[in-house]
């Protein structure tokens, strides 16, 4: 168990104010329900705050209005969430990467690899590829020919990553993404289809997460780019030729189509989907099972679909959806002849 960090100390590097005995030690975090002697809670969300009088923890984190009810040491800050994120970053780090290459590695002669960084078994590393300080290269991933990936990353496992592309510091990609694969261009030839060849790559900036089994295709011509600080959650596609802008949420089983561009600090719930070459602009949040066919160029928030229904009800609006139109026409018809 690590030695951990008192109260006090987790204050001054994490953020809020100590409220209470400041020297208790902390060694992890824990749910207000679960919670033992020596970890620290959090309650950001108030539907949990009946357990804060009968948790287990040594120390929590909350509001000062949630402290009221509070008689255990805590830090106090406006934002509990994001505090208790950089308190578990301490308290729970992810294990130092060893340096070095495992037999069980097949590296390229001609790939350059940090002498810190490390290679895992079953993982394959191509000609011209640059493997960057402190990186991971977790089992069974690939690096294909003059790809990069840079300082502080982790390909967790299972990890492809295709040729030329470029990953930036402190990304994480998590079990099973596939970077930098063919994008989906076909063209038509009477009844056959004909590749399209994809000769462009993938850019991801510094300080990215990536889910598992999440896809960004490389692009057709010029390259798929992730920007910085973006989140992409699990199973999730973007097209060829995209680009994410900085700081993006995007949750999972979201559908980009290809030469989309998405703004920065936008927020996509799951199951959305994004049309083609379609323009959102920065500060955008789109709620979840919404397809954007036409492009957003004002902030704010915006969906589309219908809620859940019962059967029966679903399937009368679902006929009546089909007289739409002809409805429309008639009242236009009515409201002109009111008119006159």
């Amino acid at each position: 168990m690590a030695e951990g960090f008192t109260l006090a100390e987790l204050a001054g590097r994490c953020g809020g104010e100590v409220r209470g005995d400041g020297s208790v030690r902390l060694h992890g975090v824990a749910t207000l329900q679960n919670a033992k002697p020596g970890t620290i809670a959090f309650l950001a969300n108030p539907h949990y705050k009946r357990y804060v009088a009968e948790t287990g923890a040594s120390a929590l984190i909350l509001s000062a209005d949630d402290a009221k009810d509070c008689a255990l040491p805590a830090l106090i800050t406006s934002n509990p969430y994001l505090v208790y994120a950089r308190v578990a970053g301490m308290l729970v780090p992810e294990p130092a990467v060893r340096g070095g290459i495992d037999p069980g590695a097949h590296v390229s002669a001609q790939a350059k690899v940090s002498a810190d960084a490390w290679v895992a078994p079953g993982a394959v590393v191509e000609a011209g590829a640059v493997i960057g300080p402190r990186a991971f290269i977790g089992p069974n991933c690939v690096v294909r020919h003059d790809a990069a990936v840079g300082a502080d990353s982790r390909l967790v496992a299972n990890v492809y990553l295709g040729p030329r592309s470029q990953v930036g510091q402190r990304v994480i990609l998590h079990a099973n993404c596939a970077i930098g694969g063919d994008g989906f261009g076909n063209a038509r030839d009477g009844e056959r289809w004909v590749k399209v060849p994809q000769l462009g790559a993938v850019r991801i900036g510094d300080d990215v997460e990536v889910g598992c089994n999440t896809s960004i295709d490389r692009g057709a011509l010029e390259d798929t780019v992730i920007e910085e600080g973006v989140r992409l959650d699990n199973q999730i596609q973007v097209g060829h030729g995209s680009r994410i802008g900085a700081h993006t949420a995007i949750a999972g089983g979201v559908i980009i189509a290809g030469s989309a561009n998405i703004g920065k600090r936008c927020m996509i719930a799951g199951g959305a989907g994004i049309n083609g070459h379609m323009e959102v602009c920065d500060d955008v949040v789109v709620i979840a099972m919404t397809m954007v066919t036409r492009a957003i160029t004002k902030p704010g928030v915006y969906g589309g679909g219908l809620p859940m229904d019962s059967v029966d009800n679903w399937r009368k609006n679902a006929a009546r959806f089909r007289q739409l139109d002809a409805m429309a026409r008639r009242i236009a018809e009515l409201e002109k002849k009111l008119k006159d």
